[in-house]
């Protein structure tokens, strides 16, 4: 057959997932922080086919809503009645001259280089399978081979005999093939077996028959071939992607003090020789080189440029931060924090949907909301930006040289100009002019032999 075939691809998520015991559909369970199926097709995307095809049954509308944002088609099999009527459902109408890929959306760890080199060993093939050699293949069916070591059947586990349960090589459940080949052997298939259901494998059988050739591809990290069934795979799935992507970095020239106690979620990319201390979590976000991260930071949806340094217990989400910045420890930079050069962020600061310009310091127990602060501005410990009136968000400016003192409250909207000091104490509720002092202070007043009240006793 020609190897230029076009792809297709097959996701089969219709089956009900009764042993996670959940409301939730086995495909929409997370790992990293993604749904199961969206790591498929994310891999799957990949290989440019000209089309995937999701199959979708129990719990349709949540498969659905978490497909939605790709370019994808649903079909539905309204009746669970084994893998190859699931793939028979989405198969039906693809033209007889491509070849297709049939995958598992509650298998998402297969890499896209493993398919890659499937795909190019089996193209000039009718039929290709994906094995395994697992020491504990419970669960999957065992490939037989005949005395010349060709594959001669593939069994499930629920038919297989007592010698044939012992046989560790397996068949994933991944295979391509061409879909003319399918169309044809897939009436020929029976459910005379355990479940009463039609079995992909079986087509192994109908390729025999007509002595056809089938490749096989054998896959080296078996933790790629794992399906979710159980809460336990569940994690242990989690576990070892979560290794995997952690030596990835290694490789990649990240320092990570405790490996197995860093966490990814989603799209994540880290520069050279950064520094990670224990227990982070990294989701989506972009982390330039030369970044040192503190112990028990969680940083999500956000960029960070080379040399900045993030302190331990620091929490930032949706935020843009420049070159050598430094944050925390104990802050919390909240969505639409845009920080530039230079900037320093202390403990027990919170920052929110504020830009601040290089050179500005806002180092204590400050909390910054929907507010411009422009260069080299230093904010007193304890200063708020009174941004919200009870009904609507308004903003504050601080321009370039301004010094806040301590304890201040700035009533938005409001701007303070240009080389300005704000008085430590001072409730400003109006706009402050370039190169001015505002203060507001009450007089202080002593009392004399003032007596504390004391608690009265009953």
């Amino acid at each position: 057959m020609p190897n230029m075939r076009p792809l297709t691809v097959v996701i089969l998520a219709a089956g009900a997932g009764k042993r996670l015991k959940s409301s939730l559909a086995k495909v929409c369970h997370k790992l990293a922080g993604e749904p199961l199926i969206k790591h498929v097709i994310r891999t799957v995307q990949k290989l440019n086919p000209v089309s995937i095809s999701i199959v979708v049954g129990h719990k349709k509308e949540q498969v659905i809503n978490e497909c939605k944002e790709f370019p994808v088609s649903i079909v539905e099999q309204k009746q669970q009645q084994g893998t190859a009527h699931a793939a028979n459902v989405a198969i039906e109408g693809l033209t007889k001259d491509s070849r297709v890929l049939i995958l598992f959306g509650d298998v998402p760890l297969i890499s896209f280089a493993t398919l890659e080199k499937f795909l190019e060993m089996s193209s000039s093939f009718n039929l290709g399978l994906i094995l395994a050699n697992k020491d504990d293949p419970a669960g999957y069916g065992r490939v037989i081979r005949d005395q010349d070591n060709n594959i001669s059947a593939i069994v499930e586990q629920k038919d297989a005999n007592e010698l044939q349960l012992k046989i560790q090589e397996i068949f994933t459940g991944i295979l391509c093939i061409g879909v003319e080949k399918f169309k044809k052997w897939y009436p020929e298939l029976s459910n005379d077996n355990a479940q009463g259901e039609y079995y992909l494998p079986d087509l192994v059988y109908a390729a025999l028959k007509e002595n056809e050739s089938i490749a096989s591809f054998t896959v080296k990290n078996e933790f790629e071939i794992e399906g979710i069934n159980t809460r336990l795979q569940l994690a242990s799935s989690e576990k070892k992607y979560q290794k995997v992507l952690a030596e990835k970095f290694m490789e990649e020239g990240v320092t990570f003090l405790d490996y197995e106690h860093v966490y990814f979620r989603g799209d994540v990319e880290i520069g050279k020789d950064c520094l990670v201390d224990f227990n982070v979590l990294i989701d989506n976000t972009v982390i330039e080189d030369n970044v040192t991260i503190g112990a028990n930071c969680v940083i999500k949806n956000s960029s960070i440029k080379s040399g900045t340094i993030i302190e331990p217990n620091t929490y930032i989400d949706g935020s843009t931060i420049a070159e050598n910045c430094q944050i925390g420890p104990f802050a919390r930079t909240r969505p639409g924090t845009i920080l530039h050069a230079d900037v320093k962020i202390g403990n027990f600061v919170e920052i929110k949907n504020s830009e601040i310009h290089p050179n500005s310091k806002i180092n204590h127990l400050s909390y910054i909301g929907d507010t411009l602060v422009m260069e080299n501005v230093n904010i007193g410990a304890g200063t708020i930006t009174c941004n919200f009136d009870g009904a609507n968000k308004h903003k504050t400016e601080i321009h370039e040289n301004a010094f806040i003192g301590s304890g201040t409250q700035l009533v938005a909207p409001v701007k303070i100009g240009r080389n300005s000091t704000i008085g430590a104490g001072s409730t400003i509720t109006k706009d402050v002019p370039d190169n001015e002092l505002a203060i507001t202070r009450t007089s202080q007043k002593i009392v004399a032999n003032w007596q504390r009240p004391k608690k009265m006793r009953k």
